[in-house]
Order: C-alpha cells, then structure tokens, then sequence
C-alpha cells in the first residue's frame, strides 16, 4: 500500500503537501451541478457581479473536498478503511477560479479501536492555503485506519 498505517503515524506530526492544484471555472461548475448545488454565487456570473465579491465564488464543498484529497496519495491510499466523520469545518476566505490550492495536514492523535483488532482511529486537521498562503479551508476528520498486524 501506498498509504500509512495506523502505526505510522506519530502525533503531533505535519505533512505539507507537495500536490498544489489549481481551481478552474469548469471544476466549479462542474462540481455544483453534479451536486444540484443551485447557488447562484458558484454559477451565475451576472448574479456574482452583484455580490460582495464581485465574481463567482468556488463551492465551499469542493475546497473542502480537495483539500482532504490532496493527502490521500501521500498519507492513507488504501489503508484508510473509512472516514469516520469530520468537525470543525471552517472556510475563512473564499477561493476564486484560478486560485492554487495547497494543503497541510496535522496528526491530532490517535488511538487502538476498542471495537475492532484490524484498524485504528486517528485525527487529523487538514488545511488548505491559496497562492497567497491565505488560510482558505480547515477541518478535522477522524478515520479508520489499517493495522499492519491484526491483533
């Protein structure tokens, strides 16, 4: 596997992700139709002109998206077993289309699953950053991870 298990991961340790992407208008609108998102912010550009940003905004659930995908290939490809829930979610800035996303992640903690002898449950806080390095998106997810030696 590609991805780290459960005992790889050390708390309090932080990755900053090489993968950057940039935003585009199609990722966007793309992403908000296939949602049935219908907020005009994300895909009507006369009605955005009129707002307080003045343009199109990118759907706060993409951001949020990419930036905890961004980790996957790095961190748990193939040995998350499930995302057991996220909290805290925040988006302190908008993103645009254009805008280069980056992400960090941070090991919160973790612990042995009491109910299962094949994974673990760890914490994580991923951040995204814009070009800028202006804080766009956080959240803190918890998953399932693979043990490497079942007990």
């Amino acid at each position: 596997m590609a991805g780290l298990f459960f005992e790889d991961f050390e708390e309090g340790k932080v990755y900053d992700h090489e993968v950057r992407r940039t935003v585009s208008e199609y990722d966007n609108t793309m992403f908000s139709c296939l949602t049935m998102n219908t907020q005009p912010l994300h895909i009507d550009e006369e009605f955005s002109k009129n707002s307080i940003y003045g343009q199109r905004i990118v759907n706060s659930m993409f951001t949020l998206a990419l930036v905890v995908g961004v980790q996957v290939t790095e961190l748990t490809l193939g040995t998350t077993l499930g995302n057991l829930g996220m909290t805290d979610v925040a988006f302190p800035r908008p993103v645009f289309h254009g805008d280069t996303i980056r992400s960090r992640t941070t090991v919160l903690d973790k612990r042995i699953s009491k109910s299962r002898n094949d994974s673990g449950i760890v914490n994580f806080l991923h951040e995204g950053f814009n070009q800028r390095d202006e804080l766009v998106a956080t959240v803190k997810r918890t998953a399932l991870m693979k043990v490497k030696s079942p007990a």
